[in-house]
């Protein structure tokens, strides 16, 4: 919860809010259409410190329900959403998440389809209150909250963040909370099996997000803003042993066609109190000065036509999408090995649009990498040139990824592979995890069937005349200009706005550099030149990409009727990637005369590493012990005695492309 919570009420009872005695009342105005009056008020609930007790008072004005219920049920068809699907609700307490719980309750329990009531409490829904632990009162502002939810029929749990890194630094305050939010609400909703969760972002963080990203410098791409649905993926590996991936959860924000205002209304209209947060006037936070600006605006034009420039952005996106979609099914082969192969012959990258072959390549490279982080600038411009320099002829390493011409292609195929420098640390979480549990979980094929109804959706609505796709950062406003799409006031104001906060931006850019270049940016984040240690009949995720096991097996060895065998007697194995000195002692034992286990074992895998690209290699793990004797390679079925059973499962944590994804 933020820090200064005002209570406000909607319904005309008196309103819950709380005062400690000690503090002074103050009197807080939140937008224009709002007038807060503050009077003393006997408390219901225990006390809180630093919050201001205040009375809402917002004219009395039509709701058109049915407009209301008929916009949001249909965002709800369109991301394959029914009644009778278990849901989950990000909530704040706010007017926005207020106003999802009103509609999602009625959603839920109306019309013929609704569902039932189980002890008062509505079927399948689940509301998940995030308390970051920041301040002192975080924790009775979060029941707060969770109890006026309650009183919705809505089942409502409290997850308390452990910063276990110790407080984020004020700076990164707001991301590092924003980040910690959406894992805790993915865990809540792993725990309960839910497959959907809903946000309560709506079109006025969308105009935000514009400006934010315009004066950023972002493509058309990202000006499009958030997605209405996305597929979101674990953190930590949660296991569908069923189809050996990763869990997932479907994001859907159905409040992306209505404005602030209307959050307002239909808490009115559902009779629903809320919680103002004091600090979202602060004018030190970039979106509340947007915020800030755009509310202050006297033109009744100029919110609709940002809107039909979000718009056109958001057909682009979905255009590219889809283009990018396409390709990835038609030219790239992912091997079992951790590697990706390109067919450029099939791609034919010089009839690609410039926009569509950048978000192809960063979708292979971000799924090989396992690294989320945009690719831009000059790494884009550079992977760009070299994919269309077809044939390929040399290699490149580029955002955690090396590309190197396929053996025997002629350079018509491209390998791309895991680029791994042992100096510097890696960027991917290494997780333990307990196999057997993974298998008792259960498994719902309900999100795949919301899943298939929403691309069915999105296909059947497929975008085919856009009119960004060759127009760059710089140029989407003289195009919306162009277009008609805004008049020439909308124009000024909102190159105005992007332009203000350039400057701001560029300024503490500045202002911070020194600061940045002496803090000390550690991690909990294993490094790949660490030593990971892996005990026998444990399970292994190593760096987001692959799923390594080892243990005795029931053949024993000569030596191990003595004690003398390496594997009987490891405790732990040592888990790496594959050095060129690996390969090279595997063709030295091959060529031994002895005729035992090890030296039949890597005679097969020799004839497996040949069908491998040197490049790729390097990304294949490998089982050392204490004195560095390499012991087993899973991926090409070296063992070096019998006593040794290994496996290894490619398994990326997001799959390629990142998952579905709508911007409609």
């Amino acid at each position: 919860m933020a820090r200064g919570v005002a209570l406000c009420c909607y319904n005309g009872r008196k309103s819950s809010t709380l005062l400690s005695s000690s503090i002074a009342r103050v009197s807080i105005s939140f937008s224009r259409k709002t007038l807060f009056a503050s009077y003393p008020i006997r408390p219901r609930r225990q006390n809180f410190s630093r919050l201001f007790c205040n009375i809402a008072s917002v004219p009395n004005a039509a709701v058109d329900e049915t407009m209301y219920k008929e916009v949001f049920n249909r965002r709800m068809a369109m991301a394959g959403l029914k009644p009778h699907h278990r849901i989950a609700l990000g909530v704040s307490g706010g007017p926005d998440s207020m106003a999802l719980c009103v509609l999602t309750a009625k959603w839920k329990t109306e019309g013929s389809s609704g569902v039932n009531k189980t002890d008062g409490f509505i079927d399948g829904l689940v509301a998940v209150v995030v308390d970051h632990g920041l301040r002192q009162e975080s924790k009775d502002e979060a029941q707060l909250v969770c109890s006026r939810v309650s009183e919705m029929g809505i089942r409502c749990e409290i997850a308390r963040c452990d910063w276990v890194n110790g407080r984020p630094k004020q700076g990164h305050l707001q991301e590092a909370a924003r980040e910690m939010r959406y894992q805790m609400i993915s865990n809540v909703c792993f725990r309960q099996q839910i497959g959907v969760l809903l946000i309560a972002h709506h079109a006025d963080d969308q105009a935000e997000l514009f400006i934010l990203r315009l004066s950023r410098g972002s493509g058309v791409l990202g000006l499009a803003g958030t997605s209405f649905a996305s597929e979101i993926f674990s953190e930590d590996l949660e296991l569908d042993v069923q189809q050996m991936k990763n869990r997932s959860i479907l994001l859907v924000r159905p409040l992306l066609d209505l404005w602030k205002e209307d959050m307002y209304k239909i808490c009115q209209w559902g009779r629903q109190d809320w919680v103002e947060d004091p600090t979202n006037l602060s004018q030190l936070f970039v979106r509340n000065r947007i915020r800030t600006s755009i509310g202050n605006l006297q033109s009744g034009s100029f919110k609709s036509e940002l809107q039909a420039v979000i718009s056109e952005c958001r057909r682009t996106r979905s255009f590219v999408d889809k283009v990018c979609t396409d390709l990835l099914k038609q030219t790239v082969t992912v091997t079992d090995k951790g590697y990706a192969v390109l067919d450029l012959e099939r791609l034919n990258p010089k009839e690609v649009e410039d926009i569509c072959l950048s978000k192809y390549l960063t979708a292979v490279l971000q799924f090989i990498s396992q690294r989320p982080r945009p690719i831009r600038g000059n790494t884009s411009k550079l992977l760009l040139n070299y994919i269309r320099a077809a044939p390929c002829r040399t290699s490149l390493t580029a955002a955690g990824c090396y590309l190197s011409p396929a053996p025997g292609s002629k350079g018509t195929k491209v390998i791309v592979s895991c680029f791994l420098d042992s100096s510097l640390p890696s960027k991917t979480e290494i997780v333990n995890i307990c196999f057997n549990e993974a298998r008792k979980r259960p498994t719902s094929d309900d999100l795949g069937q919301i899943i298939s109804s929403a691309k069915t959706f999105s296909d059947q609505n497929r975008v085919f005349d856009v009119q960004f796709l060759d127009a760059a950062s710089e140029s989407v406003l003289s195009k919306a200009r162009e277009l008609n799409l805004v008049n020439e006031s909308t124009y000024t104001t909102i190159g105005l706005l992007q332009r203000d906060e350039t400057n701001r931006f560029i300024t503490k850019k500045e202002d911070n550099k020194s600061v940045d270049a002496s803090e000390d940016h550690g991690t909990n984040i294993a490094s790949s030149s660490g030593k990971v240690h892996l005990l026998p009949g444990k399970d292994l995720y190593f760096m987001n990409r692959f799923l390594i096991r080892w243990d005795l097996s029931n053949h024993q060895c000569d030596e191990a009727c003595c004690g003398k065998c390496p594997v009987g007697t490891a405790t732990s194995l040592e888990v790496r990637h594959m050095v060129e000195s690996d390969w090279l002692y595997l063709v030295e034992l091959s060529r031994s005369s002895n005729r035992d286990h090890s030296t039949s074992s890597s005679h097969k895998a020799i004839r497996s590493l040949k069908s491998i690209p040197v490049a790729a290699r390097r990304s294949l793990l490998v089982l050392v012990n204490h004195c560095g004797l390499l012991l087993g390679v899973p991926a090409i079925g070296f063992s070096y005695c019998p006593c040794l059973k290994a496996s290894t499962v490619f398994l990326p944590r997001v799959p390629l492309g990142g998952g579905f994804s709508s911007f409609l």
